[in-house]
């Protein structure tokens, strides 16, 4: 009864507005600013790039950011979304922050696809020519890179992400311009391309690997058939022989998300894992079933008095931290958030 008076009281409020009552002199709201901006790499074609800067970003002149590079990043294609996760950070602080760069897609299944042995196929099944990624490639390293790098306050730590085909592009660069990125999320990538080239060929390709410190997120939902396969033998190839300098991780979702529904929890978790924020444990009060609150002891103290690092931070889980409390006051602590890696050696 009481629900249906709530109901009521809000129905009775509707029904007392004017007819006419409408909201008026609203103003956007801009989370980004979109450029375009000219290529001669790409068949002289231009390109939408959409900027999320940092919250703060014009308050901290001197510091610098780590760059995410977003595949099919259009305004009106995955950079909303992720956008929305880059935002929430200023919420909950569970990853550091970064500029985000939404890279449109014009034609994505030539432009981001690798080169085939014959494309007749492809054409078929994609209604498109693939074999556009060394191009994109060229586009990324000899134009957009720089460009960014002479627009805005970068630290020079670079990622690129990617979903579905966009994502295969994201493995297909990590075995064929490691360099080109530090950090690499592969979401749901498209292994099957290529009777899964890429998973049968990997460990050659790492075989190849410059020195030098890279890192990998891969995650995969309930797919069937090569596509599956293809990453698998992906994994096999990184738990034999992933190069000393490639670090990586491998969530498996197949029991929990679909090819459709994969992409926005992962990118938080791979956000999570790879611009982890040190936190710390803080005391609960007894108005919540804390203890009492008294006087730190020293060496509570100095752990409070010593400034959080990813150096002086170790990583642990919720669950751990929520067992062992008492002994983690002040301490500084890297989460390890979101699904458990079925395997890998990032975050260990």
């Amino acid at each position: 009864m009481r629900l249906l008076s709530v109901f009521g009281a809000a129905t009775a409020l509707a029904f007392a507005l004017p007819a006419s009552a409408q909201l008026t002199g609203g103003e956007p709201l801009a989370v980004a600013t979109t450029y375009t901006v000219e290529t001669g790499v790409l068949d002289g074609e231009s390109r939408k790039i959409t900027v999320r800067l940092p919250t703060g970003y014009d308050k901290e002149p001197e510091r610098r950011y780590p760059v995410v590079y977003l595949l099919d990043g259009g305004p009106d294609q995955d950079f909303e979304h992720i956008a929305g996760i880059a935002q929430s950070r200023d919420m909950n602080w569970s990853f550091a922050p970064f500029i985000l760069i939404g890279i449109e897609s014009v034609n994505r299944r030539k432009e981001l696809s690798p080169p085939v042995a014959d494309p007749k196929p492809y054409q078929e099944f994609l209604r498109a020519t693939p074999g556009g990624s060394p191009s994109y490639r060229r586009f990324l390293r000899e134009e957009l890179k720089p460009l960014v790098e002479a627009s805005f306050r970068t630290n020079g730590r670079d990622a690129i992400i990617g979903e579905s085909l966009a994502a295969l592009f994201v493995v297909e660069t990590l075995l064929e311009e490691p360099t080109l990125f530090d950090d690499y999320i592969a979401i749901s990538p498209s292994m099957w391309w290529e009777q899964m080239k890429y998973g049968k060929q990997a460990a050659a390709y790492f075989a190849r690997h410059p020195e030098g410190d890279r890192r990998l997120y891969l995650t995969t939902a309930n797919e069937g058939d090569w596509h599956r396969e293809g990453t698998e033998r992906l994994v096999d190839a990184l738990r034999a022989s992933a190069p000393d300098g490639l670090a990586w991780t491998f969530v498996d979702a197949g029991e929990s998300e679909t090819h459709g529904t994969l992409y926005h929890p992962m990118a938080l978790d791979a956000f999570r894992l790879l611009f982890a924020a040190p936190q710390r444990e803080y005391k609960s009060y007894p108005l919540i079933g804390g203890p009492e609150v008294g006087e730190r002891t020293p060496e509570e103290q100095a752990r409070a008095d010593t400034e959080c690092t990813l150096e002086n931070s170790r990583w642990t889980t919720p669950g751990a931290a929520s067992r062992g409390r008492a002994r983690l006051y002040y301490e500084c602590l890297l989460y390890d958030l979101g699904p458990r890696p079925r395997e890998g050696t990032l975050g260990q």
